[in-house]
């Protein structure tokens, strides 16, 4: 019955998304910021670039932000592949009826990870912090910020912050990368 659920839920949501696409695909113009200019022709002309400052021995400065964009690209790619494996394991005819429930647990567990990891990195920049990045596994959270310092009452706010928004979230562990 649960199965039937899903699969009619699942259908319906890419049913959904089919009629968006093709709405889209067909109406071009409706695309929202089409046509939106921030600056128009005649001052882009008037703008200057001054290359006579530009020296061979200035070093590109890394951002920890890059970094941790990265991180998560790297941590969605080992996701979107063990999703992959368990989709692959479910449409084959050879699984048991409990062992398709208990794939379907996992992508819903990876699934609600990935969101809440989202989430609380979006709260966590909310306090004041330039970027935040968020891995969690099975109770335990660790939580990496840009910051220069990070005291006691920063890193309790933020674990007060991860504990109040995720029940799962049993061992907190926050450091802090200097914005360099």
């Amino acid at each position: 019955m649960k199965v039937k659920k899903r699969t009619v839920w699942m259908l319906t949501l890419l049913s959904l998304v089919a009629v968006i696409s093709v709405y889209y695909v067909n109406e071009p113009n409706n695309m929202p910021f089409d046509g939106l200019a921030i600056f128009s022709d005649e001052e882009l002309d008037q703008m200057k670039v001054d290359d006579t400052t530009a020296d061979e021995s200035v070093t590109p400065v890394y951002a920890q932000s890059a970094l941790f964009e990265e991180m998560r690209m790297e941590l969605q790619n080992e996701r979107s592949q063990l999703k992959e494996q368990l989709t692959a394991r479910i449409a084959s005819n050879e699984m048991s009826a409990e062992e398709v429930n208990e794939a379907y647990s996992t992508m819903d567990d990876l699934t609600v990870r990935e969101s809440t990891e989202a989430m609380l990195e979006m709260l966590i920049r909310s306090l004041g912090y330039s970027d935040a990045l968020v891995q969690t596994d099975t109770g335990k959270v660790d939580v990496t910020v840009i910051a220069d310092e990070l005291g006691k009452s920063q890193a309790n706010e933020i674990i007060h912050t991860v504990m109040k928004q995720w029940e799962d979230a049993k061992k907190v562990t926050v450091t802090f990368q200097p914005a360099s």
